[in-house]
């Protein structure tokens, strides 16, 4: 499967089929997520808004459209992170607690082990890795550029008109600070969103 972006360094974005039925709301996942933000969501081709057309229910174990799928349309689930079983020490007793396995905030640390000092070390996620970068906007049916983050590539970005991704080089193309659709400027009123992949 291609990838927009780098391809994941460890495992796979996993990938899940829903069959819908125009009646069927709640569907049971494949994995175990901690945030409606750790799944792409596709019905019929058209990218679903986290929290507006959907939510998780039963602690992340199912999803919950807002409005069932109409039966024929082609829906999955794209899993950016899942729910992670990990164990924690507390009042000396090991007990089972479930974080989300996704990337760490900008002001989070990490703590390092350095075999030549033999001491652990305290670094901050700032300095090891970017994080993802969400931009939304609005067309006007004029404008056919759009800000990105200095160093952005055009296979770092996802690109959704309306919901509706759109095709890296084909549909867009960026230089430097700015982004350009490639077929003219949106349409007056379409949501444009721009998710700039971490590097």
């Amino acid at each position: 499967m291609a990838y927009i972006g780098r391809d994941p360094q460890y495992g796979a974005f996993e990938k899940q089929a829903l069959t819908a039925d125009s009646s069927t709301v709640t569907f049971t996942l494949d994995y175990t997520v901690g945030s409606a933000s750790s799944i792409l969501v596709s019905v019929a081709g058209v990218h679903q808004e986290p929290e507006t057309a959907y939510n998780l229910g039963s602690n992340g174990s199912t999803i919950v459209f807002t409005a069932a799928p109409t039966s024929g349309d082609t829906v999955f689930v794209i899993f950016l992170g899942a729910a992670l079983e990990i164990a924690t020490v507390g009042s000396g007793v090991i007990t089972a607690r479930t974080e989300l396995a996704e990337r760490a905030a900008t002001g989070d640390f990490f703590l390092v082990y350095d075999t030549s000092a033999t001491a652990l070390k305290k670094i901050q996620t700032s300095n090891i890795v970017k994080a993802s970068v969400t931009r939304n906007y609005t067309g006007d049916g004029s404008d056919s550029t759009f800000d990105v983050t200095s160093g952005t590539a055009v296979d770092n970005v996802l690109v959704f008109e309306n919901g509706v991704l759109q095709k890296p080089t084909t549909d867009y193309q960026i230089s430097g600070t700015t982004l350009t659709f490639q077929g003219g400027a949106p349409a007056s009123g379409v949501a444009i969103q721009i998710r700039e992949l971490p590097r």
